[in-house]
């Protein structure tokens, strides 16, 4: 028997061994997502291709920071590692990290969104305002210490000198940045005296530019009083905020040209040649500060902190529908309880008894009167039965009518042949009593 290993002795030694196998540390797939239901904290699904299966997971917290939906079909890339659950002795990969085969998250994300506003007609050219021709008050909703904003100012300082511009300052990228531009949006509108408004961001990635692609913020556009300019990173850079705004500006200085009356039209390739060399330096510091921070990323203590509480996190989803299914079995079980008890003292009722012995009585006197009726009327008809037939052997009525009655002693006699000659009889009449000798018997037969 020592050579027999316990299921469990076998599974940990599995576990083990997937957990320090360092080809199965971070697995790059690429799958088509199976048996997918979404949940409101972790996702359970399959990845397959036209020959394998494999489980996956994705914490909620992983799942959040995708940016973009999963969908039943959809051919993703993931990078995870690959674990053995012990309960059930099953395989799985957890995913750290999934992007659409061939487009990215939030080229995903920018479609979907664009999609549903677009048919809510957000961006009809109907609902588009025209620009004032002369503004004397113009808003603008960007960075303080951004590029954008000097370039406004100095745009409409040399066009129209006259023109005030009233900075909004407003995080334009990062967490929170889209609910401060919207904000910002709406505090504009609540003036009389702008005229038109600018927001907008200098360049960058489609992450930098994210903010422009929120929702609150199409929306804060959209139901916008003032004309609203975009002008959100390079001309090649195309963001919800462009769509839904009353015009597009390829450059803050071409925003602001389009806020003023047209000038010098060398100033715009001046600020042109600026844009581009400051959209390189950026760039390029983007580039470096990407690749210190893919560096950083490595570090063991960045790669996989999830490995303390994976196993947890199943158990605990487990032991979740367990308690919820077990509440509801005994909850029924609870109310099953409580109906037959509210039956069994309906049944014991004192007032449900007392109405059934009162029904009970009522149902016995009907049944006595009934009883009595019928008893009462046999007795009568038993008793005039019986006076007729009294009647009937009453010897006075019968001598009464003309008859005499014949009696040997003390017996009646009923036939001839009960007497003989020299018998002693006496004759009962109506009126007295007659000694009689027999002197002859004759009898006939009947």
């Amino acid at each position: 028997m020592e050579k027999y290993l316990s299921v469990t002795t076998l599974t940990k030694y599995l576990k083990m061994k997937f957990d320090k196998d360092p080809y199965l540390e971070r697995v790059y797939l690429t799958g088509q997502v199976s048996n997918f239901r979404k949940r409101p904290t972790h996702q359970y699904f399959s990845l397959k291709d036209d020959r394998a299966v494999i489980q996956a997971t994705i914490w909620s917290g992983v799942y959040q920071r995708l940016g973009f939906d999963l969908e039943e079909g959809m051919k993703i890339n993931v990078v995870g590692r690959v674990q053995v659950y012990e309960p059930s002795g099953s395989y799985s990969i957890i995913i750290e990290k999934a992007e659409p085969d061939g487009v990215g998250a939030l080229a995903i994300q920018f479609e979907q969104l664009k999609k549903k506003l677009a048919e809510e007609g957000l961006f009809q050219e109907r609902f588009k305002q025209s620009l004032p021709q002369f503004s004397k008050k113009i808003g603008v909703v960007t960075s303080r210490s951004g590029a954008v904003i000097q370039d406004i100012i100095t745009t409409v300082s040399r066009r129209f000198p006259g023109v005030e511009i009233v900075l909004y300052p407003t995080k334009v990228q990062g967490e929170g940045a889209a609910e401060e531009i919207a904000r910002n949006i709406t505090r504009a509108n609540e003036r009389d005296d702008l005229d038109v408004l600018i927001i907008g961001r200098g360049g960058g990635s489609i992450e930098d530019l994210w903010a422009f692609n929120e929702e609150i913020v199409v929306r804060a556009i959209f139901e916008s009083r003032l004309p609203i300019i975009s002008s959100v990173g390079h001309e090649t850079d195309v963001t919800l905020a462009d769509f839904v705004a009353d015009k597009r500006a390829a450059t803050p200085t071409a925003a602001a040209e389009l806020a003023t009356p047209v000038t010098k039209l060398d100033l715009l390739t001046y600020l042109q040649n600026q844009e581009k060399r400051m959209t390189t330096a950026v760039k390029h510091t983007l580039s470096k500060k990407q690749e210190a921070l893919r560096i950083l990323s490595q570090s063991v203590i960045f790669r996989q902190p999830e490995r303390l509480y994976d196993g947890y996190l199943q158990r605990l989803d487990q032991l979740q529908l367990r308690l919820k299914q077990g509440l509801n079995a005994e909850l029924v079980r609870n109310q099953q309880k409580v109906q037959e008890q509210v039956h069994r003292l309906e049944q014991l009722s004192p007032t449900i008894k007392i109405q059934r012995y009162q029904d009970r009585i009522q149902q016995l006197k009907k049944l006595l009167r009934s009883q009595m009726a019928v008893t009462y009327d046999a007795k009568v008809a038993e008793v005039k039965r019986l006076s007729e037939a009294l009647l009937m052997l009453d010897t006075s009525r019968i001598v009464a009518r003309g008859y005499a009655i014949v009696k040997k002693g003390e017996v009646v006699v009923a036939s001839a042949k009960d007497l003989k000659e020299n018998d002693q009889v006496s004759l009962l009449m109506r009126d007295g009593q007659v000694e009689l000798e027999v002197r002859n018997v004759k009898t006939k037969e009947i």
